[in-house]
């Protein structure tokens, strides 16, 4: 009988320490999860990217204005001076694709001598606006010439800016300069802790931008000198953040 019951208490014994056991790892079991997590060892970096280079495309906008007293005429006395414009950049290897109407008004101009009488309309003014997109900014000077040379009376404005494909293969080298130096600001900061890299745990890439550079042109006139317009350069970002981890 003593042994039954002695071999009946051990068998409880086991049983409560089996289940003090289970107990602890419970309690025990999110801390030590929380402590393998922040227990990793990372460096947080990030960094600018930048390639400058010379614009590629250049966007030419133009005006033809015309005025009569009668809109009719004003409107033809328009079209025929911007068939001529078309004709002259047509000939001067502007293609279609490369020419856009951006904008077409009639309205009227009323004289404003008397402040008493009801205003009378004095004359119509039409204007057309073009815009030209040149696929090679050295000849901007040459092509605002021939512009106002053949019926365009107002430059808008001039704009360089990148082309779409040149944009994309610019931006690609700017990531990769951004991610070559966190990686050695990452390596330095590194060094000095008494650590090293062990690999990447997080990148973020944000969006970038490249706006154009624009100048205001004004009225043009027609002249027989050479116009000289040097596009300058731009300059395409990129940034990234990384999260590197560390031993």
């Amino acid at each position: 009988m003593y042994g039954v019951h002695l071999c009946h208490m051990m068998q409880k014994g086991v049983i409560l320490c089996i289940a003090s056991l289970l107990l602890l790892a419970a309690f025990m079991g999110p801390s030590m999860a929380a402590e393998e997590v922040t227990s990793e060892r990372l460096i947080h970096t990030s960094a600018i990217g930048e390639v400058t280079t010379t614009p590629d495309r250049v966007l030419l906008s133009f005006a033809v204005e015309t005025e009569h007293p009668d809109a009719k005429v004003a409107q033809q006395k328009n079209a025929d001076a911007m068939n001529a414009l078309f004709t002259a950049l047509e000939g001067a290897g502007i293609t279609k694709d490369e020419m856009e109407t951006t904008g077409y008004s009639i309205y009227p101009v009323y004289d404003e001598t008397s402040s008493i009488l009801p205003q009378k309309i004095r004359l119509y003014r039409v204007t057309n606006t073009l815009l030209v997109t040149l696929k090679n900014s050295s000849r901007a000077g040459e092509i605002i010439d021939l512009a106002v040379t053949n019926g365009a009376n107002r430059v808008n404005y001039i704009a360089f800016k990148l082309s779409d494909e040149q944009q994309r293969a610019l931006r690609s080298q700017a990531l990769k300069d951004a991610m070559l130096q966190t990686r050695n600001d990452a390596e330095a900061v590194a060094a000095a802790g008494g650590l090293s890299i062990m690999g990447v745990k997080e990148i973020t890439i944000s969006s970038g931008y490249v706006p154009p550079v624009r100048y205001d042109a004004g009225y043009a006139v027609a002249e027989k000198v050479a116009t000289p317009i040097e596009p300058g350069d731009v300059k395409v970002t990129a940034s990234v953040s990384v999260t590197y981890l560390c031993r």
